[in-house]
């Protein structure tokens, strides 16, 4: 029996879950907006929307009534019947995505997105050489963890499914040198979230885009946690004009429902027919009605002007007390500290506000959601101020 008592889900969780996951000192009962109550009545400011995931935050009533009226209505089928709000997610996804991209497959989560973008690339080429960027991070999986700098300390697999090599970032000259026919696809984080919210250089992007298509590699743009308005636009290729072959997408899409999808080009999509990819539940109709109405909100709701308003915000605002200085783009931003960033971070939420940490020792992240107000912004920034 579990000698822990039903109130405590720290000690329950740890006497029944692996215990793999750092933990914050609080207890979510529920949220709304950008705040999260606890389960000891605290109101915490969330700018970190469960890694870049909420990005309507809590409680939007247009993803609410869109939940509740999809298991009304159809809780469930498989890819094995056509469905209209699966196909409504494809068009919607597809007008708002860069015009390279025609076709769209889904998925439950940024990995397995990545992991079938890294397949694909390799069919449709016949090539089994992938390039990524150092510092990035694309998943755990076999594949998605093979392209994630500095996996081999967990990566646990006794081969690598393909061969890769990582390019320098924002080196365009060592790009150019190893960008070749023999590359499959080079995969890229247009702003590198783990690594700190580190925005990849135009010119770099441009390099990639040029030597890929030369060399006849594939682009995959893995848009998991910069994607559906973070940067200010839809997604963050669109920033720098950068067409890819396939793009992966995940966290957000939902505004908190797991799914993730890949798109890709209808020249990719060709070497694709019935039984090459499949996915149990990537597609379902919750997802999709998800997609439909997080897609809706963003639209409606005029998010990615708020977006660049609050970025534009914190830049001017947040350089103070512990920070020297911003990177990344939108709401996914990177706050540069004279200090650990953990020890700002446990500062800041001492005083109900939750940001995060990232792979760079020195930078707090911020993935706050897309509706966030000028007044959070200056309550954080009045925050910073105030550390000595």
């Amino acid at each position: 029996m579990n000698a822990a008592t039903p109130s405590d889900a720290r000690a329950r969780e740890s006497a029944s879950l692996l215990q793999v996951y750092g933990q914050l000192p609080f207890v979510p009962v529920r949220a709304t907006g950008c705040d999260i109550i606890t389960s000891d009545g605290r109101k915490i400011l969330d700018l970190y929307g469960g890694h870049a995931v909420a990005a309507l935050g809590y409680s939007h009533p247009r993803l609410y009534a869109a939940m509740e009226q999809q298991c009304r209505e159809l809780l469930f089928q498989s890819n094995a019947v056509a469905l209209d709000i699966r196909a409504a997610a494809a068009e919607r996804l597809l007008e708002v995505a860069p015009d390279s991209l025609q076709r769209a497959f889904f998925v439950n989560s940024g990995a397995e997105a990545n992991e079938n973008a890294l397949r694909m690339a390799c069919v449709a080429t016949g090539r089994s050489r992938v390039l990524a960027i150092s510092h990035g991070f694309h998943g755990r999986t076999a594949a998605a963890g093979a392209v994630t700098w500095n996996s081999d300390s967990w990566y646990g697999f006794p081969h690598k499914p393909l061969d890769v090599d990582f390019i320098p970032r924002n080196d365009s000259h060592t790009a150019e040198q190893m960008i070749n026919e023999e590359i499959a696809a080079v995969i890229f984080e247009p702003v590198q979230g783990v690594a700190g919210a580190f925005d990849l250089a135009p010119d770099f992007l441009r390099t990639l885009r040029d030597a890929t298509r030369r060399h006849g590699a594939l682009l995959i743009a893995d848009e998991v946690q910069s994607g559906m308005g973070r940067s200010g636009e839809f997604f963050a290729v669109q920033k720098h004009a950068i067409d890819p072959d396939i793009m992966t997408l995940a966290k957000a899409l939902g505004g908190g429902i797991p799914c993730g999808a890949v798109l890709c080009s209808d020249s990719v999509g060709e070497h694709f027919g019935s039984g090459s990819l499949g996915s149990t539940f990537g597609g379902g109709p919750i997802a999709a009605a998800a997609i439909v109405a997080t897609i809706a909100a963003i639209t409606a709701d005029d998010l990615l002007r708020n977006v660049r308003n609050r970025e534009q915000q914190i830049r001017e605002q947040c350089c103070v007390g512990p920070v020297t200085r911003i990177q990344g783009a939108g709401l996914l931003l990177g706050l540069v500290c004279d200090r650990p960033a953990s020890a700002v971070r446990d500062t800041l939420l001492a005083g109900d506000i939750l940001t995060g940490t990232s792979a760079d020792p020195n930078v707090l992240r911020i993935l706050a959601p897309l509706t966030i107000t000028e007044h959070h912004v200056k309550r954080l920034a009045q925050a910073l101020a105030d550390i000595h």
